[in-house]
């Protein structure tokens, strides 16, 4: 008897096999734009599931390399990506993932073809995302400052299709004074005798140091102490013969996941750098780089649980236990159908923000749509990144032992997915950030008629109940924050992260409500409605009774 050997799962067209994707693009993008951008689209998925995901498993162990000295003991601080990474870097520029927003071929749509390229590109290399993301950040961020030298100075770069031209940009911003409390930057900026700006500190955490630029934040000599104080920079990092601009990396972290990312600790010892806006209000300044950002997490957390749910599900058809293949055991197929429900309502919640940027930047949000805008970026970056960990831990224990086994591949799924809630603002710091755009605005009400009328048309008998269950639920949410906000600050911060992710999870099930109506109406398929009902039983309501003196009690161990 021949011995047993399991067939791994395989992939296929990532964009022909994604049945949500299709019909999503179907219903929301105009004729003439979907006929133009489908064939780039089927090329990258046939890449993404094909020569891109064997590339992947390949270079499986590869890490980036910090050479810090040459033979001759001179210091270069010279970084190896690996080759994944420089593959992936030709790609992104050739297929216009930074450059297709900017060219607005499209208009306000332009970000939808962005960002589905984004989903197809992202899980078959190793986070590349990163670079990319802070790349289109910073573009954004020029864009806006009306600083005409540094854009003719960056843009061309940052937006190029020729790899030769392509330049990715650095977010330096993190210190371990604060971490996420950026206003104790303890870089200062002074100015030498030629006028000049330059920084020197130390930046605890700088991801894809190998890139050609930064945007920085550093408190120019005399500015106040806090984030007022702080100014935004722009910095090249090496000049035109190659030599480091007045910094040295230190070391590279040793990371749980994203070990493909060189993230970096520098010490900037005069490194010049030139204003970008003014000399305070950095972090008000950098805030457009961190809207793109945040998207970009959002889709790349969708890109991740859809890649393990399409191993899984591959995996079920061919893996056989008790006499049959686990895609006929009940059991089993109750529980893709639940990791199914969670990643169609991150999709549909994460593309809902992306139409918007996308209107945003084409001057089409104007007051309560622009505080929704503002309103949901935040919470959808931290609804999604929860359910990104939780769904693609499900899936790894969906394939037994193999889904624990190193050179499956399939831990590295997990390990990267861990980044999502922590990268870009963890879920506390977005709660806050919500809770605060909640409060000071009519962004809440905005969002329940927004909520309302997305399941207006919604007339099959089966979305009822998921119809009340939003409701419910958004009413829940503006009824607590009325009465945590008339018991005090501390009320309120207490519930934000209850509150936050209430109303990410509550737009979804109303987001898969209207589309689940649509495609029965149009595509005369009940997948859409199985999701909505699915993940209205997972439940939307977070918010609970105030705990108080309980939740402190107890978390004194």
């Amino acid at each position: 008897m021949e011995p047993f050997s399991q067939p791994p799962p395989e992939l296929g067209n990532q964009y022909e096999q994604d049945r949500m994707l299709r019909s999503y693009l179907a219903r929301v993008l105009p004729a003439d734009v979907r006929g133009s951008i489908e064939p780039q689209i089927r090329e990258m998925g046939a890449l993404a599931g094909g020569p891109l995901y064997g590339f992947q498993k390949a270079d499986r162990l590869s890490e980036p390399l910090l050479i810090s000295w040459d033979a001759w003991g001179g210091r270069v601080d010279q970084i190896e990506i690996t080759p994944l990474w420089r593959a992936a870097e030709q790609l992104a520029a050739q297929h216009g993932l930074i450059a297709t927003p900017y060219e607005r071929a499209h208009a306000q749509w332009s970000r939808v073809h962005q960002f589905v390229l984004v989903y197809l590109f992202t899980p078959s290399t190793d986070v590349y995302s990163c670079p990319l993301a802070m790349t289109d950040g910073a573009a954004r961020t020029l864009s806006a400052s009306g600083n005409r030298e540094l854009m003719e100075r960056a843009l061309p770069h940052l937006t190029s299709r020729d790899p030769r031209q392509f330049w990715t940009s650095g977010q330096w911003m993190t210190e371990s004074t604060g971490g996420s409390d950026v206003g104790l930057t303890q870089t200062r900026a002074q100015q030498d005798a030629d006028g000049r700006w330059r920084l020197y500190g130390r930046k605890w955490f700088t991801s894809a140091i190998n890139s050609q630029m930064a945007l920085a934040l550093a408190r120019p000599e005399g500015n106040p102490v806090g984030g007022k104080g702080l100014a935004l920079f722009y910095l090249e990092t090496r000049d035109a013969a190659g030599a480091l601009n007045n910094l040295t990396v230190n070391r590279l972290k040793d990371k749980l996941g994203t070990r493909k990312v060189p993230t970096a600790e520098l010490t900037l010892q005069g490194a010049l750098a030139v204003p970008v806006y003014g000399l305070s209000d950095g972090i008000k300044n950098i805030s457009p780089t961190l809207n793109v950002t945040r998207t970009w997490n959002s889709v790349s957390a969708v890109s991740y649980m859809r890649r393990a749910i399409a191993l899984a599900r591959d995996y079920s058809n061919k893996r056989i236990a008790f006499g049959a293949p686990l895609a006929k055991k009940s059991l089993h197929i109750d529980t893709l159908a639940g990791m199914q429900a969670e990643l169609e309502a991150a999709f549909h919640l994460t593309f809902f923000v992306v139409e918007l940027l996308g209107q945003e930047e084409a001057g089409m949000l104007r007051g309560a749509d622009a505080e929704v805008w503002r309103l949901l970026t935040p919470i959808v970056k931290a609804t999604t990144a929860k359910q990104c960990v939780a769904v693609v831990s499900e899936a790894l224990e969906s394939f037994g032992g193999a889904g624990y086994v190193e050179d499956t591949g399939l831990p590295m799924l997990l390990r990267d997915s861990q980044v999502f809630p922590i990268w870009e603002g963890t879920t506390n710091v977005l709660s806050l950030d919500a809770l605060r755009v909640a409060t000071g605005s009519g962004a809440l009400a905005a969002l329940g008629k927004c909520i309302n009328d997305l399941m207006i048309d919604a007339k099959d008998a089966r979305l009822k109940a998921a119809i009340a269950h939003a409701q419910r639920a958004f009413a829940n949410a503006q009824g607590w924050l009325e009465s945590a906000s008339a018991q005090g600050a501390d009320a309120a911060e207490a519930g934000a992260r209850r509150f936050a992710l209430t109303l990410g999870r509550t737009l979804a099930l109303a987001l898969l409500v209207r589309h689940a109506q649509w495609s029965l109406d149009v595509e005369h398929d009940e997948r859409a409605v199985a999701a909505a009902v699915r993940f209205a039983r997972h439940g939307v309501d977070l918010i609970v009774e105030d705990e108080g003196d309980q939740s402190r009690v107890l978390a004194l161990g």
